[in-house]
């Protein structure tokens, strides 16, 4: 089946796809439990606008702020919720930050210009708080995968037609086997689930928009996944380089679509060891 199966469809490409998503869940359930953490923030007025934070061991905030790290879960922009990402925080903690894991609402419910504004709202709520617990405003950085990896570029980026937007509060961020092109979405199977519009596609594809300067941007994707994720990644790649900003794609053996996120929240990977770079870029080390 996987032969023929929309490239887009990960679950026709990934035999192990319901294990991870349980694993993903257990492995968050463990997180929780573990780390010190404020859980339920309200970054907005609407039911979705929540976030969690987890912190560092040892972590007061009487203390040095710490660097803060955004995650923004994928799930093709219709599915997932915050809850199961939370294994992000143990390799983002372990590097000393905080750890924000972040909501939005879904697709089709709510349009594209939602989800990237609900996901400013929420770096925006952690830069102008991050005192209250301890946080460094001037150190944020951000990762996002899959749909989360489109969302996350809109923390630096800016689409064509968008005028007059603040300065981002996030210096760096990491994009793990994102989406740059709506255009090709909308000729896949999820087109009768999310109904991108022609106007979405032309507003909130990465590849057409631009960076803001001064941002540290890198691209990550797993060597197993399917073709369309090394295209988006490169064309996105390129993109930017026309424009002076050099972010080229790293590919990350022995990893596809499913387990590259779960090696993010896992010290001493290869995608975790790009997630410290991306912490570091934001202190500007």
């Amino acid at each position: 089946m996987a032969e023929t199966a929309d490239p887009f469809m990960i679950r026709a490409h990934v035999p192990h796809f319901e294990r991870c998503v349980a694993d993903y869940r257990a492995a968050s359930e463990a997180t929780r439990g573990r780390l010190a953490g404020r859980l339920g923030l309200a970054y907005g007025g609407q039911a979705d606008e929540r976030l969690d934070l987890f912190f560092p061991p040892g972590h007061g905030p009487q203390g040095r702020p710490a660097p803060i790290h955004i995650f923004v879960h994928g799930g093709y922009w219709r599915a997932n919720t915050r809850h199961d990402y939370a294994f992000v925080a143990d390799a983002v903690t372990a590097r000393g930050a905080i750890a924000a894991i972040v909501d939005y609402s879904l697709m089709p419910g709510a349009r594209m210009a939602t989800l990237v504004a609900q996901v400013r709202s929420a770096a925006a709520w952690i830069a102008a708080h991050a005192a209250e617990f301890g946080g460094d405003p001037a150190a944020i950085s951000a990762s996002g995968h899959s749909a989360g990896g489109h969302l996350a570029s809109y923390l630096v980026g800016r689409g064509p037609f968008e005028t007059d937007v603040p300065a981002p509060a996030v210096r760096s961020v990491l994009l793990v086997s994102g989406l740059y092109d709506l255009a090709p979405i909308a000729r896949s199977f999820l087109q009768a689930e999310i109904g991108l519009t022609e106007e979405e596609i032309a507003a909130w594809s990465p590849c057409d928009g631009t960076v803001c300067e001064g941002s540290d941007i890198r691209i990550l994707v797993g060597a197993a996944e399917t073709p369309p994720f090394f295209d988006q990644a490169q064309r996105f790649s390129a993109h930017l380089a026309e424009a002076g900003h050099q972010a080229p794609v790293h590919r990350l053996e022995g990893e596809d679509h499913m387990t590259i996120v779960r090696s993010l929240g896992r010290p001493g990977t290869a995608c975790e060891a790009h997630l410290g770079a991306t912490i570091a870029a934001s202190l500007g080390k």
